[in-house]
């Protein structure tokens, strides 16, 4: 089985890579954009975004090496298509009401991160995975997975000297649980360490049996 993780995330990719699963990446392009204001079914949309933008791409490039007549090894014989899965995810901050996605310069990071000195705040992942088969039919998991997250204090100094490096960067909530920052100044968490990186890979494990695909 093909497996492709629709997102450039290097977090997810070495998650991933970390379970010994063997997988591509393939993104689709443009944004994803949702309505959903509640971080659960946001995230929810936008794994599934994620996954619906790739799924064509996935099928043009099956349809242009069909056409060249000389099928590859491992492509499956004609009249059936090879079992792929695709696999989407997504992460928000969601703290004092608000959710913080990624920070789009230094100063918007430095207003997450005194949202977040001090206080609980909860981290969501939306995970959609779409199995193909053989013959064409589609199964579609979409799930999520939430985790409290509470940070020390943090003094503006330790804020500014923080936002200094470029690890707040690409990050929702301006902050990395695995890097330096996160390290030393996390206090507790409540829940999946792994869904705070980016995938609750134990979580996603699961739904795979469920799916029958693992």
């Amino acid at each position: 089985m093909r497996i492709i993780l629709a997102s450039a995330s290097p977090r997810r990719k070495e998650l991933l890579s970390q379970i010994g699963m063997e997988f591509e990446i393939l993104v689709g392009d443009g944004e994803e954009h949702t309505k959903e204001t509640k971080p659960e079914l946001m995230v929810a949309e936008l794994s599934r975004e994620k996954v619906e933008k790739v799924l064509p791409l996935i099928q043009r490039r099956e349809d242009a090496n069909a056409k060249q007549g000389t099928p590859k090894q491992g492509t499956p014989k004609q009249g059936k298509q090879q079992e792929i899965l695709v696999i989407g995810a997504d992460t928000v901050v969601f703290a004092g009401g608000k959710i913080l996605g990624k920070p789009r310069s230094q100063d918007h990071a430095r207003e997450m991160l005194e949202l977040l000195s001090g206080k609980d705040h909860e981290v969501y992942t939306g995970v959609t995975c779409v199995y193909r088969d053989a013959l064409g039919k589609k199964v579609e998991n979409t799930f999520y997975e939430k985790t409290i997250v509470t940070f020390y204090p943090l003094t503006q100094e330790e804020i500014e000297t923080y936002l200094q490096t470029s690890d707040w960067q690409g990050k929702a909530g301006g902050y990395g649980i695995q890097d330096p920052f996160g390290m030393k100044y996390i206090q507790k968490i409540t829940g999946d360490y792994y869904n705070v990186v980016g995938l609750p890979v134990s979580r996603l494990v699961q739904e795979m049996k469920v799916m029958g695909l693992h």
